[in-house]
């Protein structure tokens, strides 16, 4: 029997007094990928940012359940100590910060809220490697500052690494593929991939079909003036990308 991770149910949202999310049910179930697409201004990033609990971004209705917690009640930083992870479409550079010191002080910060112990640098660094070394990424990356000087790819790519490293039970993946070349999106998705379990769920935000030729989700959801106003599985992203999104919000026919 399928276990819900997280349950949306007719949220409203918006930012300054603005509404634009208008009643989004969703339910993401353990082990499952859901793909949230639609045209610009329909309100995907937004759900992103609510469910990370972004500053400025109000919840205006309905509810959100998280593993049993009221998610809407949490501090963003409660959210990530309990498995929440938001990518962000633009991650952001934090200079003179240390990627592994970085990472490790949000690592032992979980580890802290479960009642274990904190890890030693000795320790962590094992860690680190073995993770690197499954996204098959350089070493050098560790030992620069956060995102600082970075490639848009190489930003993605360490993002995917520190959710490799954080293991959250449910990532949030905002418009992860933009701005990426062909290569940079292989290696991103083939991370995605290799993160998949049974014990953790994603939730990915893009506007197209390419993204999901490598990361195949269970389920697509149809995102249009703050409504989900389709789903299906994943054959209804070609169907996306054959006829774009009309069809669907005028509801009307497509020529063949």
């Amino acid at each position: 029997m399928s276990t819900p991770l997280i349950e949306i149910n007719n949220l409203s949202a918006g930012i300054n007094g603005k509404q634009i999310l208008k009643g989004i049910n969703l339910i993401v179930n353990e082990g499952e990928v859901h793909a949230v697409m639609g045209p610009n201004g329909s309100g995907k990033s937004t759900l992103g940012y609510v469910l990370a609990g972004r500053n400025g971004y109000d919840v205006m209705g309905g509810e959100i359940k998280y593993r049993n917690l009221n998610l809407v009640d949490m501090a963003p930083e409660e959210r990530a100590r309990e498995g929440l992870f938001l990518a962000f479409q633009y991650p952001v550079e934090i200079p003179g910060v240390n990627n592994t010191y970085f990472l490790r002080a949000a690592y032992n910060e979980m580890r802290k809220h479960r009642g274990e112990e904190e890890l030693d640098a000795v320790d962590f660094l094992g860690i680190v490697r073995e993770k690197m070394k499954l996204l098959e990424l350089p070493e050098a990356m560790m030992k620069r500052a956060v995102n600082e000087g970075f490639s848009g790819g190489e930003k993605k790519r360490n993002e995917i690494f520190q959710m490799a490293v954080l293991e959250p039970k449910l990532s949030v993946l905002d418009e992860t593929d933009s701005g990426l070349d062909i290569d940079a999106l292989r290696i991103v998705a083939n991370g995605v991939n290799k993160l998949r379990s049974p014990e953790s769920s994603a939730i990915i935000i893009t506007h197209y079909q390419r993204l999901l030729n490598y990361i195949v989700p269970d389920f697509v959801h149809v995102l249009f003036d703050g409504r989900i106003i389709k789903s299906g599985g994943k054959e209804l992203a070609f169907e996306l990308e054959e006829k774009g999104y009309d069809w669907i919000i005028k509801g009307e026919p497509v020529a063949a």
